[in-house]
């Protein structure tokens, strides 16, 4: 920022507290639309973007983390012949092909999700996965997992749900593509 001699101390001060809000316009922007949106509760009391991105970076590692390792188990301390031997014996539908699809999609997803990459896509085909191994294993087992039910692949379905709709936050490879993309 240049100094002209005529400049006031008070217009080198608004300069400065331009200079310095001007850095947070992304920051801004993206408040500014999560206020407008009709979905959220203007009266609610808000988290700083870096506490909520924060917060969405530990989720979505974790989310991954778990799928990674449930697709792992599937592809490699299992195997694919045992887990389609398993899923045969749980009534899933095509249980070779569905166990090769549930291993790829959890491990491949799961990686996709801690990178925060392609986040909508890799949480839908999680979701889906999650959805299939609800209805085909775990609906009729009742709540607890302890007892085969269906809270584990509700939840985890739902936390991937939300990353679908709701995004990765700052802190991932799809935000950092986004900023070089409006910058180029």
């Amino acid at each position: 920022m240049s100094q002209h001699p005529s400049q006031t101390s008070t217009d080198r001060e608004t300069d400065r507290a331009t200079d310095h809000d001007s850095t947070r316009t992304d920051d801004r922007a993206s408040e500014r639309s999560l206020t407008r949106s009709p979905l959220v509760d203007p009266a609610a009391p808000r988290l700083p973007l870096a506490a909520r991105d924060a917060g969405l970076l530990a989720a979505r590692v974790l989310l991954g983390v778990i799928m990674i390792a449930h697709g792992w188990q599937k592809f490699v301390t299992n195997g694919l012949d045992a887990t389609g031997g398993a899923f045969a014996k749980m009534g899933v539908p095509m249980p070779e092909v569905s166990a090769a699809l549930a291993a790829s999609v959890e491990l491949g997803g799961g990686i996709l999700l801690v990178l925060g990459l392609f986040t909508p896509i890799a949480g839908l085909a999680v979701a889906a996965v999650l959805a299939g191994a609800f209805w085909f294993v775990h609906m009729g087992q009742g709540l607890f997992a302890t007892d085969g039910g269906w809270e584990l692949v509700a939840a985890l379905g739902l936390a991937a749900v939300v990353f679908a709709l709701v995004g990765p936050g700052r802190f991932s490879l799809d935000a950092l593509l986004r900023r070089r993309r409006a910058t180029a």
